[in-house]
């Protein structure tokens, strides 16, 4: 199982926190580097909140060994054909390490303040699809693509220069609802994200999605399957505790959090705590990194899951 670490970019991102966080992954020996894309939180206070596609550039000609990308870039916010673009061109940059992370959209706030039409969730997911078949198209085909759809609408259209990666990067589908979300897995993902639930729950639902999947006419092992889940980790399990009251303010414990499927430990128990993942079938786990400076305990936590095994 590969461990990367995915941060909030809207939770305080700017420039040199994100330099420096993209060098300590790199140097440290995770597999990746993921962000999400937001304007925003749900709730003030507003914070610094680096713009996702911009910060992917930098980050393709900044590494050379990791592999990053969004968790997950919203149809909402950018026209299909315009993700495409961005991808093909930051994948080619990065000698072929992106992983396109797309989503439907979800949170009301930032929709409403910057002007973007969420849609109720029926019409959200129906644009999704149409937004999927059109990048899964321009990135695929090195023909002209013609597409006339509810939200879209292409003619001769074509992504020039062609992706150096045949059929550009892979492209990951996050999302947790068996009736939205696994079926355009199933049809359109290279790979399936979920989110912050406990190896059972996973399982579950990466058993549906290999049905899902058969029905298609794909095989299982055509989608990788990821996890994106929260984590708190502390130097002993004293201070995981006080980290987990600070954050939580009595809402969470740390048997709580890791019954919810989030990663609360410390050095003397992560590999413990990420096993059950791993035989669930976890192929790349997401650590949610909240605390944008600590770069220390990100080293420490490097030394304490490298090299995982089971």
């Amino acid at each position: 199982m590969e461990i990367a670490i995915m941060v909030e970019g809207q939770n305080g991102l700017n420039w040199p926190r994100w330099q420096r966080i993209a060098q300590a992954v790199e140097d440290l020996g995770f597999a990746g580097l993921y962000r999400s894309d937001h304007y925003t939180n749900s709730e003030p206070p507003d914070l610094d909140s680096l713009e996702l596609w911009v910060s992917l550039t930098w980050l393709a000609s900044h590494t050379r060994r990791i592999e990053f990308g969004p968790l997950v870039s919203p149809v909402s916010f950018r026209h299909p054909t315009m993700t495409a673009r961005m991808a093909a061109a930051v994948d080619d940059l990065s000698g072929g390490r992106l992983r396109l992370g797309v989503g439907a959209g979800w949170q009301e706030r930032e929709h409403t303040n910057y002007g973007w039409d969420l849609l109720a969730v029926p019409d959200r997911f129906a644009r999704f699809q149409e937004g999927l078949e059109v990048i899964t198209r321009l990135l695929k085909s090195d023909q002209p693509v013609d597409f006339s759809g509810r939200y879209y609408r292409l003619q001769d259209a074509i992504l020039l220069p062609r992706p150096a990666r045949p059929g550009g990067p892979p492209i990951i589908i996050g999302g947790v609802s068996a009736k939205w979300t696994l079926p355009l897995v199933a049809q359109y993902g290279d790979e399936w994200n979920g989110f912050l639930m406990p190896p059972q729950e996973f399982a579950r639902l990466s058993a549906r999605l290999d049905e899902l999947l058969l029905q298609a006419g794909r095989q299982p092992g055509q989608v990788r399957r990821s996890l994106m889940t929260a984590c708190i980790f502390a130097r002993d399990h004293g201070a995981l505790e006080q980290a987990v009251a600070q954050r939580f303010r009595g809402r969470h414990t740390v048997t709580s959090l890791r019954q919810r499927g989030a990663v609360a430990a410390s050095p003397d128990d992560v590999r413990e705590v990420l096993l059950p993942f791993q035989q669930a079938g976890v192929q790349c786990i997401m650590l949610q990194w909240l605390e944008l400076d600590d770069l220390v305990g990100l080293e420490r936590l490097a030394r304490a899951v490298f090299p995982f095994s089971a």
